[in-house]
């Protein structure tokens, strides 16, 4: 699938890249700070909130976008020492051209990341890579409506599509019913929207969810349980 919008390369507060949708006000990250964004609303409030819990841990994630969420993920994973399968969906994968000029691995500054991350980019799409000792990734050219996803198997969900005005429809009851199913009893889904549209559609789909604040730059984040099978 070709992307709707011409993309370009700009630099957010923190110094990190990220992309912007040439057009409309809309980016792959917040302006604040890619990076910090990240780390605050998913490995902060999201695979943070596991470890010690459990020592393996099952992600999806909903717009793998730059990798970056992915790139953190395996750092901290790897700190940890956590097994990770790490499954990510993305319809408009970048071209080669943007993702090896983001400046993720030299700003996060451990040895081996660039290539640890133009792996994450350049692997074999729907199939499992090992990464790392302990960590699996697959990544597959699918939107969620299309993806058949097992029922109770992840424990953290990175809910990182573009914003509901955007693409309205992965904000919609139906697909938070879908996603909910494949959640284990207790898994948590980690979000920056905080649209109270978006928060009310997850509640219709079984989900319980809860207001925290938001990386720099914006008030709230949503972070969602679900309770049961």
């Amino acid at each position: 699938m070709e992307p709707k919008f011409q993309r370009r390369i700009v630099k957010t507060a923190d110094g990190s890249h990220t992309l912007e949708l040439v057009g409309i006000d809309e980016h792959y990250h917040s302006t604040f700070g890619a990076v910090q964004e990240s780390i605050h609303v998913f490995i902060r409030n999201g695979l943070y909130s596991l470890t010690g819990k459990a020592r393996s841990v099952n992600i999806l994630e909903i717009g793998f976008g730059t990798g970056l969420n992915a790139l953190l993920t395996h750092i901290e994973s790897q700190k940890a020492q956590l097994q990770v399968f790490y499954h990510a969906l993305e319809p408009f994968p970048l071209k080669r051209e943007e993702y090896k000029v983001l400046n993720y691995p030299t700003l996060l500054n451990q040895q081996g990341l660039q290539e640890v991350f133009l792996k994450f980019h350049e692997s074999e799409w729907n199939k499992d890579i090992e990464m790392a000792a302990g960590f699996v990734f697959r990544k597959e050219h699918k939107t969620l409506q299309e993806i058949d996803l097992k029922p109770c198997f992840f424990d953290l969900v990175y809910y990182d599509a573009f914003g509901p005005d955007t693409q309205p429809e992965l904000w919609q009851q139906q697909l938070f019913e879908k996603v909910c199913e494949a959640m284990k009893p207790g898994a948590l889904l980690t979000t920056y929207c905080a649209k109270g549209i978006v928060r009310r559609a997850m509640r219709a789909s079984g989900l319980a969810v809860e207001k925290l604040p938001g990386p720099l730059g914006k008030r709230e984040m949503t972070r969602a349980v679900k309770i049961n099978c």
